[in-house]
């Protein structure tokens, strides 16, 4: 179903009032923050690129304003106006976010770390197996390196004076020919801690606004502007809406993220800890 109207409703109301007042579209959108494809939209009574809830009654509110109308009514008028169409003209239906799906996310980020715990708990197990003995039982070389200087001792305790200079450094006796060479211990090698949350870093080189679903849960949206930073953290799922995703410059977990979207584009993304690598950008 389109979002688009014929002219007549809102829409006209709004050009009307803007073009009585003399003022540009580039204007209003300079001083509301709003990009000029989305006032576009709404003067066509196209709601498509308008973002959902309280965002979009808030750019009707913001415009109806500017423009000279009064904006609690202007909001009623496109409540009625666009009741059938608000259901479904939010965020893309591939974009929404399914409580079954967290669910399940949430489940096999659980079962990971339970895996990497398992694997963690069996090499300290096996370093632990290897080198205990050596706490329990002095070996050879190191009763050599403690006793004194110009004594060796044999197999059954007793000392053994060697004919060298007390001086000289105790080593351990090399291989005769064709005798076994000395074994090397292998050393588990240590485990890298698996990832279990996103930190997610936003800059924009214009003014932006940006809504924010944490696991879940929905944060309050906030206009970014240039040389401002807003860090987000989140376990396991993070969603993300941006009113101008060309302005946008993303971060995750201290790495360059790929390019989010064009300019002046309403654009939401879904970041999970499966999901995180195709987001990164090549190095």
């Amino acid at each position: 179903m389109s979002a688009e109207r014929s002219s007549g409703g809102l829409g006209r109301k709004l050009r009307d009032a803007r073009e009585r007042k003399g003022v540009s579209l580039r204007e209003i959108s300079n001083r509301t923050k709003i990009a000029v494809a989305v006032l576009e939209g709404l003067e066509r009574e196209d709601i498509s690129k308008l973002p959902a809830g309280i965002f979009g009654r808030a750019f009707v509110r913001s415009f109806a304003t500017e423009v000279g109308l009064d904006p609690e009514a202007s909001i009623q008028e496109f409540t009625l106006q666009f009741r059938d169409d608000l259901a479904t003209v939010a965020h893309p239906p591939a974009e929404r976010i399914d409580e079954n799906e967290i669910s399940e996310g949430k489940r096999r980020t659980t079962r990971r770390v339970l895996v990497m715990v398992a694997l963690v708990a069996a090499v300290a197990g096996a370093g632990a197996y290897l080198w205990l003995p050596r706490f329990r039982e002095p070996s050879a070389a190191t009763a050599q390196q403690t006793a004194p200087a110009g004594v060796v001792l044999n197999g059954a305790g007793a000392s053994t004076v060697r004919e060298t200079p007390a001086a000289a450094p105790v080593r351990e006796p090399p291989a005769t020919d064709g005798g076994p060479s000395p074994a090397v211990e292998d050393r588990p090698a240590s485990s890298p801690p698996p990832v279990d949350r996103m930190t997610v870093t936003l800059t924009v080189s214009r003014p932006c606004w940006v809504s924010v679903i944490a696991d879940g849960q929905r944060q309050a949206g906030k206009v970014l502007k240039p040389g401002e930073e807003r860090t987000l953290e989140a376990r396991n799922d993070l969603a993300l809406t941006f009113g101008d995703a060309g302005a946008v410059r993303m971060t995750i977990n201290g790495a360059a993220a790929k390019t989010i979207g064009k300019s002046g584009e309403v654009v939401t993304i879904r970041l999970n800890l499966a999901n995180l690598g195709n987001w990164l950008s090549a190095q």
